[in-house]
């Protein structure tokens, strides 16, 4: 397992790394770090990576923040078969198991993660068809859901 680089702190002084959110009569005011491209989970994709050993979600995980960031971590890969580098899949290995999280940066300002699974079968290391089936799937999800926050204006 190779060590991932420290991250600065949210909690700094920095009066820059503070967000508010007003809704309403009350403001949620949040403290981490500005410029992040927001996450969203489609369908069940958050509860699975959950689901998955700890440092699998920690891998997976900082994958997720460099690619916030508008970079792609060395885990990364572009996944083929889908018209371009805008699918990309997170490899993680523990106790000799491999897990795999699927995330799209195909839409402006915002980071969409459509699938986290994992890869049961043993022979060779191609993505397996059903999975691929499920991750085009949920990529017309985040599609449909992305040109929704473009229509309303909420779209980073």
């Amino acid at each position: 397992m190779r060590a991932k680089p420290a991250l600065l702190s949210p909690l700094s002084s920095d009066k820059s790394c503070f967000t508010n959110r007003s809704y309403g009569r009350i403001t949620i005011v949040a403290r981490g770090m500005t410029g992040l491209k927001p996450l969203r989970w489609i369908a069940s994709s958050k509860d699975d990576l959950s689901a998955m050993p700890r440092e699998v979600r920690r891998d997976v995980g900082y994958a997720l923040y460099v690619a916030q960031q508008g970079d792609k971590d060395a885990d990364a890969k572009v996944l083929t078969g889908f018209g371009g580098a805008g699918v990309i899949e997170v490899i993680a290995r523990h106790d000799g198991d491999t897990f795999r999280a699927v995330y799209t940066v195909r839409f402006a300002g915002v980071v969409y993660v459509l699938h986290a699974f994992q890869k049961k079968a043993k022979r060779g290391i191609a993505t397996p068809r059903k999975e691929i089936e499920l991750i085009r799937k949920r990529l017309k999800l985040a599609e449909r859901d992305h040109k929704q926050l473009t229509a309303i204006g909420e779209a980073p």
